[in-house]
């Protein structure tokens, strides 16, 4: 069986620059937001046949689709920056086709065919079985021994990965609070992810699916009309979102992530913390590499650590102090989530299961030290 590996986490913390990184490396197949594309829906319970399953990949994503139809795409939508056959206005862009295919190859429609030939004639098996025998494929198409799947926004989806993977590892990657939850304001899906909340909150409805015609009546128009199949851009661009509400965002997704990962065994996952990335490129590829399953190679670090940047790091340092005041005392759950993380799971001690050929275990993640301190006493800054 071949060795899955998921990095899970808040997303806007160079999550998408890591996907790239690992894609780079030969011996990775590099899945780039798969569990953002099929959703929580993409692992339905019982037996599939090749064609139920294919229409899990093929079917395109709802939301993205809205978003992509009232002018509103996330920059990580690579389809729609290099455009195929397919389009929201007339066929519907294949969830697979958004973000997973042309992460791996510049002709996405090409590999949906190919694909397509071979799942839709698969016999019937578990969602799990299918996914197996996808990345089987897909390794076999691309040379590839390993699989590595990364989607921002995550962190929640560990129960269900560890219930439909149960020997997958886990690397759960985080960035300092002020800054993530900065880059998150300025993120078009993390403001309408917050604008989704915001409606949850309002009706108590679980899911948007479940809203009654009740519930969206009772909703401000600047939120009900989110809900249309297309929608104002303004109502997600122009709307005043306060900054801590993306503070307090980022500690309840860390903190549900600390809290999940702790049911992981503990030589079943690690941690990467950006700021380590930024200062340590080689160290910290070469401890994910030998995490994941894989040669940490020389060009491979070496191409890697050059397409890291940093220069948006400390970012929130440049708001004025009673902002980045309130920002910090939101984030500040998150931080004490990461720093009793480390206690809990071993962080310091505990070794990951070594690569092959490797005789010792690398030293696993610290986020606790580094989540505890604000940006300013993390790099000297006064």
């Amino acid at each position: 069986m071949r060795t899955v590996t998921f990095v899970v986490g808040t997303g806007r913390s160079g999550s998408t620059a890591l996907s790239g990184i690992v894609n780079a490396h030969p011996d990775v197949l590099s899945l780039n937001e798969l569990l953002s594309s099929v959703q929580s829906r993409g692992f339905p319970e019982g037996l599939l046949g090749g064609r139920e399953f294919w229409r899990l990949l093929a079917d395109p994503n709802p939301q993205f689709e809205r978003m992509i139809r009232s002018g509103v795409p996330m920059p990580e939508f690579v389809y729609t920056r290099r455009p195929g056959r397919y389009a929201t206005e007339t066929t519907g862009i294949p969830a697979l086709a958004l973000m997973v295919l042309p992460h791996l190859t510049d002709d996405p429609d090409g590999l949906f065919d190919e694909l397509e030939k071979q799942a839709c004639r698969w016999p019937d098996r578990t969602a799990a079985e299918h996914y197996e025998a996808l990345f089987d494929l897909l390794c076999v198409r691309f040379g590839r021994r390993v699989v590595v799947e990364r989607s921002g926004y995550s962190t929640e989806r560990v129960p269900l990965l560890r219930r439909v993977f149960p020997q997958a590892r886990f690397v759960h990657l985080f960035r300092d609070g002020p800054d993530c939850a900065l880059s998150m304001s300025r993120h078009t899906g993390y403001r309408l992810i917050l604008l989704l909340r915001e409606i949850l909150a309002r009706t108590g409805a679980e899911r948007h699916g479940e809203l009654t015609h009740d519930q969206i009546r009772s909703l401000p128009p600047e939120l009900s009309e989110l809900l249309a199949d297309r929608f104002d851009p303004a109502l997600v661009l122009d709307r005043d979102l306060p900054l801590p509400r993306f503070g307090a965002l980022w500690s309840e997704l860390v903190a549900r992530g600390v809290d999940h990962l702790s049911e992981v065994p503990a030589p079943m996952w690690t941690t990467l913390a950006y700021e380590d990335l930024l200062d340590e490129p080689r160290k910290e590829l070469t401890r994910l590499a030998d995490f994941i399953g894989v040669e940490p190679l020389p060009q491979w670090l070496e191409a890697g650590s050059a397409r890291i940047d940093g220069s948006h790091r400390g970012a929130s340092l440049r708001l004025p102090t009673a902002e980045l005041a309130a920002l910090r005392e939101c984030c500040a759950p998150g931080a004490r989530a990461l720093a009793d993380g480390e206690g809990q799971s071993e962080m310091t001690t505990a070794g990951v299961i070594p690569a092959a050929g490797d005789s010792g275990g690398s030293r696993r993640g610290r986020p606790g030290v580094r989540a505890s301190l604000g940006p300013n006493e993390r790099h000297g800054r006064p």
